[in-house]
């Protein structure tokens, strides 16, 4: 988190102008646009910025390579020679660029999210949560999200096809637009094209942070019910969400996941052996697979088992009981 108040942040009304460069757009530069709307300005309009529209809020955005202009903005980011935020300056070009503690080179979205993306993320969030759990939102998204875009951006390691990365070049114009349509034609389609690049990164960045608010929520709701559990290889779940994860980061010997499917029927989910994999440490019975109702229930023994799927790594029942029972059962035949 930042050492001084970047610009912007002291002061919650006061007008700011944040520029980058015009020409060619990439990634780390439309997230490092696409914190500081949600940081700054997140009632403003994104696009409207970007396209020379009006949009009544405190922050002004700029794309050029004017010297003078640059010189005048109050944050410029991804150009400009200098890395000094708090005069507002996030640039990461230079010859002693700045680095992460692992050695990395920031891109200018990285530098900014260091300043800002605390605001963002406070921002971006329809439920409030503690500082703590921001805290942990930005750790979480700077590792999975904005460290790969300083390593895209660096040269350091490419983020590939359908990447975030991938999907802002897309909304670039074509090499010869200029050559077809002319240089005003260009730069207006280059506008947009940033514009639209945005509005995708924006997307993106909103859905993230708040699935990592649902991961942390379900990391306390998993450990609170293996807490619980009577049987610790069988994790009953009032609510369906996300168990694998807090499963093998905490190296939990839970077998079978219980949770409901529905209104009227619940499921046990197999766990796999590795993360992601598709086996199972403990898979259903064999005679169970690929029955429904009446057959799985005379087989199973329980009433009101619903189906077991012929991979046999799910099943399920009509009630929370008669889930935990085929958990149960399902263990006892296999011998753990």
């Amino acid at each position: 988190m930042s050492e001084h108040t970047p610009i912007g942040l002291e002061n919650g009304a006061a007008p700011v102008t944040a520029l980058t460069h015009s020409g060619n757009f990439h990634v780390d530069e439309t997230m490092g646009y696409v914190i500081l709307h949600y940081a700054l300005a997140p009632q403003g309009d994104l696009r409207a910025r970007i396209l020379e529209e009006k949009s009544a809020d405190r922050l002004t955005f700029i794309r050029t390579r004017n010297p003078d202009v640059i010189k005048s903005a109050d944050i410029v980011f991804d150009v400009g020679g200098l890395y000094d935020p708090p005069h507002g300056r996030y640039d990461h070009h230079m010859k002693d660029k700045p680095l992460r503690e692992d050695g990395t080179p920031y891109s200018a979205a990285g530098l900014l999210w260091k300043d800002y993306g605390h605001a963002a993320i406070r921002n971006i969030l329809k439920t409030p949560v503690d500082d703590a759990t921001v805290d942990l939102i930005w750790q979480s998204l700077d590792r999975s999200l904005i460290l790969p875009i300083d390593q895209d951006d660096n040269g350091v390691v490419k983020m590939g096809k359908l990447s975030l990365a991938d999907i802002v070049s897309a909304c670039s114009p074509p090499w010869d637009t200029a050559e077809l349509y002319g240089r005003q034609e260009s730069r207006a389609r280059e506008s947009l094209g940033f514009a639209n690049a945005a509005t995708a990164v924006a997307s993106h960045l909103t859905n993230v942070v708040d699935r990592v608010r649902a991961s942390l929520k379900a990391t306390d709701r998993v450990l609170a019910a293996y807490e619980n559990a009577e049987d610790k290889r069988i994790l009953v779940m009032e609510t369906g969400m996300p168990t694998e994860k807090v499963i093998f980061e905490r190296d939990l010997p839970v077998v079978y996941v219980v949770s409901p499917a529905g209104p009227e029927q619940w499921n046990i989910k197999a766990v796999p052996p590795v993360r992601g994999d598709f086996g199972q440490r403990v898979s259903l019975p064999e005679a169970w697979g690929g029955l429904e109702r009446e057959k799985l229930a005379a087989v199973s023994g329980v009433s009101d088992a619903v189906f077991a799927h012929p991979a046999r790594f799910i099943c399920g029942a009509g009630s929370r009981e008669g889930a935990i029972r085929m958990a149960q059962l399902a263990l006892q035949i296999a011998g753990v």
